[in-house]
């Protein structure tokens, strides 16, 4: 299935590695291991540079500043992706009389983005375990930017609607792969860790998305025209949105290296070992080390062409046999050893997301008709219409208490951070569904605003840790080269979950908001006794 990185496109990969002499070439970069004696000697007498796995490389460059750098700007890159999502749910409370939008309407506009995502989220993961991670983070950052800001221009509804679609796509490439990405530069006993501080970076983007909106949205000031549009403040704001995107993209292209264990999986021996070579020299700044000389243990089976992908090669690049071999890496992961984790994972992607998505979307909007007091579902009764409210002037206190349930998100981000590597992913899965399940079924039961408010943000916090979670499980359960396709597909699912969580929420708010609240409930208890069955992944070597 893997095929090999073009070489061409070496001088992209290495805007950070200009500084690094050129290796000799070998013929020796199938040779797994050579037989040397203690001095480094070969059994012939001649010193050969060892031979290191990927795992040991990796220990070689240490851990420090370009780890510090690189969770910094793939953290950014997490945080904008955040951002895109879950603006629309900011918006909301004053789009909706500006493009006239029924409940159904907001339902299927917070669904428009995972449906993008679905179809992003398979096609960019596939191609990242072919062309590379880098390159396809770059191109899928810039389709979310760019699509994102352009639907602030859109004056109808269903533009509005496919702007946000398209956007959705780059979103799910850009989520799965950044993780591939990031986990492939890092040390097996500092992963874990490492990974939940990525997924902090998410609440980053959260609370960036709702001050965003608490300083902008109620601005009346900000509004002006644009020709026959009225450029309203919550359309600045959508714009203010994309801007996290495109930098992220531009960060990628000009700074960032392609993973040393992509390289190592495609045969290029001596693209790998530049980067090891950067990631020593930044790691070790100021310490006067000089970089060990070695060589790395390649492997045959990873270079050699797979007969699926013979086998569509002889087929041809018609559309039949595209869409026929194209869900081969799906296949793969359904088979064998990855079989029973896959089935466990599909489920829990799909309970999580119906539930946080279906839930999470809908926070605002719900806390807007909590105005007159009582629970979330005590004044669903009466139908809300765009004919009978008012959007302007716009309720801060609706965004304020948004701000509120992102910050809320912290300490189970420090939890995760503090105690991943410890506990393992698999226990504070299993423990923090629980948990959230608890919190959505006490959201039901409350009677007043602020108890409502307290048991969001309770959600929020232990939710984050399911997340935190799903990242380095699903990370450290696949190879290499399925890993981006696996966490592509997965996210696939969790988008299918969370247009019908939405979609559920927007049929059923107006009428009996009970269900869609007490459904979530039951999801969530349901993925965390099934999270049981997990292998434990803890500190486990990348394969």
């Amino acid at each position: 299935m893997f095929r090999h990185a073009h070489t061409g496109d070496t001088e992209a990969r290495e805007p950070l590695l200009d500084d690094q002499p050129e290796e000799e070439e070998s013929d020796e970069g199938e040779v797994i291991f050579d037989r040397m004696g203690p001095s480094g000697k070969s059994d012939t007498g001649v010193f050969t540079k060892k031979r290191l796995t990927y795992e040991e490389a990796v220990e070689k460059t240490g851990f420090g500043l370009f780890h510090g750098l690189l969770l910094v700007v793939c953290g950014w890159a997490n945080a904008s992706d955040a951002v895109e999502i879950l603006c629309v749910s900011f918006l909301l409370p004053t789009a909706r009389c500006d493009l006239e939008l029924s409940s159904l309407d907001m339902g299927l506009l917070t669904a428009s983005i995972f449906l993008g995502m679905m179809v992003g989220g398979y096609i960019w993961g596939y191609l990242a375990d072919q062309k590379g991670r880098r390159r396809i983070l770059v191109v899928s950052l810039t389709v979310n930017g760019l699509f994102g800001g352009l639907a602030s221009l859109a004056p109808w509804f269903w533009l509005f609607l496919l702007m946000r679609l398209i956007s959705g796509v780059g979103v799910g490439g850009s989520i799965p792969v950044i993780f591939s990405y990031f986990s492939e530069f890092l040390p097996c006993r500092r992963r874990g860790a490492m990974i939940s501080g990525l997924a902090t970076f998410w609440m980053a983007g959260n609370i960036l998305a709702a001050g965003l909106a608490w300083l902008v949205i109620p601005r009346v000031s900000a509004q002006f025209s644009l020709g026959y549009m009225k450029f309203q403040s919550w359309r600045l704001f959508v714009v203010l949105c994309s801007i996290p995107s495109f930098s992220s993209a531009i960060i990628f292209k000009t700074l960032m290296p392609e993973s040393p264990k992509f390289l190592m999986e495609a045969g290029e021996e001596k693209e790998a070992i530049r980067v090891f070579h950067k990631m020593f020299k930044l790691n070790m700044f100021g310490k006067g080390k000089d970089f060990p000389e070695f060589r790395l243990c390649m492997n045959n089976k990873k270079r050699e062409e797979p007969r699926e992908n013979k086998t569509q090669n002889a087929c041809g690049k018609g559309l039949s046999c595209i869409l026929k071999y194209g869900f081969t890496p799906i296949r793969q992961i359904f088979k064998g050893s990855l079989k029973s984790r896959s089935i466990v994972l599909f489920i829990i992607f799909y309970c999580i997301s119906f539930g946080y998505y279906g839930l999470w979307m809908w926070f605002p909007e719900l806390f807007k008709r909590l105005e007159d007091g009582g629970s979330p579902c005590s004044n669903m009764s009466r139908l809300y219409t765009v004919h009978n409210q008012s959007c302007y002037p716009v309720n801060t206190a609706v965004y304020m208490e948004g701000f509120f349930i992102a910050v809320s998100n912290l300490p189970g981000n420090i939890f995760t951070i503090l105690l991943m590597d410890c506990i393992g992913g698999k226990i504070l899965l299993s423990g923090s569904l629980l948990l959230s399940s608890m919190s959505v079924f006490l959201i039901y039961t409350v009677k007043t605003k602020l108890q409502s408010l307290i048991m969001s943000c309770v959600f929020g916090g232990v939710s984050v840790i399911t997340w935190n979670s799903l990242d380095v499980v699903g990370t450290e359960l696949y190879p290499t080269h399925l890993r981006s396709t696996a966490l592509g597909f997965f996210t696939g699912v969790g988008r299918v979950a969370a247009i019908m969580g939405n979609v559920a929420f927007g049929e059923l708010v107006d009428t009996n908001c009970a269900v869609p609240i007490l459904l979530v409930s039951i999801l969530l208890l349901f993925g965390g006794l099934v999270a049981l069955v997990l292998p434990q992944t803890k500190q486990t070597e990348l394969t």
